[in-house]
């Protein structure tokens, strides 16, 4: 496994792993998933040299954060765990945004007990609250980390502008945000701004949501509770347009002889040594086909296909529908 830096120091994997799908039912379906096989997947994820593990509360909710927990105790020592925090809760019941420290507090400690650590590596504002200014919510969250119960702070999909109030506040090691072949509209203010205040920058999503990978070609071919029935890019009429994206990569692919994913996540770690994809899996099959792709070396033509095959704001659909394109960029 090769090896990156993230901002502040935090080194990782050069892939890390999306633990997102890993659980069985819950809010966020994406295909079906077995928990011995999650854990499985984690465990030789772990003997592969990847480091970098991705949750969140809002994962379940809650029972992602179990699940890791239980996959990396007795193996903590020499791994990066993230989780992310935004919501407040009813129970189990999704009630709004809550960017206060409170909230962050609560969280924190909810997450700690879940995953099983005294500290979390990478603690993640998973969507900005526009109704809490981030000086505020960055300095409840320096507060963790003064306590020691975060190493390293995070932000997931916030503005330039919000990147830069909040990097005044507190150093800021990475930011997530969705990057792909086929969603590139980061590249414009989002990286550039990472990159000049020394944030790493953490693509979620980088296969499309499983489509980039190539063996999504309708709707047919996902279940009907799988989460990506409500994807825009995933519609009857969007669907269709953007299997040229596919085809693109699958050509590059078999110029490498590797798969389709192996060559999207390749084509955004050509993008700066300051990205780290967390693709997500559920099954050692898949994870052991996403580490291989550092190994992969594409040419400048390569790229160029790539990039010409999928031009930033090309993609026929937005990447998720009005309420979720709401929460992005802010």
């Amino acid at each position: 496994m090769k090896y990156r830096t993230l901002g502040q120091g935090l080194k990782v994997s050069a892939i890390g792993i999306g633990c997102m799908p890993m659980i069985r039912g819950g809010n966020i379906v994406y295909g079906d998933a077995r928990e011995d096989e999650s854990i499985a997947t984690i465990h030789e994820a772990i003997d592969l040299g990847v480091t970098f593990f991705d949750t969140a509360e809002m994962y379940g909710p809650f029972t992602n954060e179990e699940l890791v927990g239980q996959a990396i105790k007795g193996k903590r020592d020499g791994l990066v765990i993230a989780t992310k925090f935004a919501m407040k809760w009813n129970g189990n019941e999704l009630a709004g945004l809550d960017g206060s420290p409170a909230n962050a507090r609560r969280a924190c400690e909810g997450s700690l007990k879940r995953l099983g650590i005294d500290t979390i590596d990478l603690f993640y504002q998973h969507r900005v609250d526009p109704n809490v200014p981030i000086e505020e919510t960055v300095g409840g969250m320096a507060e963790l980390v003064k306590e020691g119960k975060v190493r390293h702070i995070g932000l997931s999909e916030a503005g330039a502008e919000t990147l830069r109030r909040a990097a005044k506040v507190h150093p800021i090691a990475a930011l997530q945000t969705e990057y792909s072949v086929w969603e590139r509209d980061v590249e414009e203010e989002i990286l550039p701004t990472c990159r000049k205040l020394g944030i790493g920058f953490v693509p979620y999503s980088p296969l499309g949501r499983g489509f980039l990978a190539g063996g999504i070609r309708s709707l047919d071919d996902v279940a009907p509770n799988d989460w990506r029935r409500n994807d825009p890019r995933y519609s009857p009429e969007n669907l269709p347009k953007n299997l040229a994206i596919v085809d693109a990569i699958a050509v590059v692919a078999k110029r490498h002889n590797v798969s389709n994913a192996q060559i999207a996540l390749a084509w955004l770690l050509a993008q700066g040594e300051d990205v780290v994809p967390i693709p997500g899996v559920k099954r050692r099959e898949t994870m052991r086909d996403s580490v291989r792709s550092p190994d992969v070396s594409l040419s400048d033509d390569d790229l160029k296909d790539l990039d010409a095959a999928a031009p930033s704001g090309m993609t026929a659909g937005p990447r998720y529908a009005e309420r979720g394109m709401r929460m992005v960029k802010i």
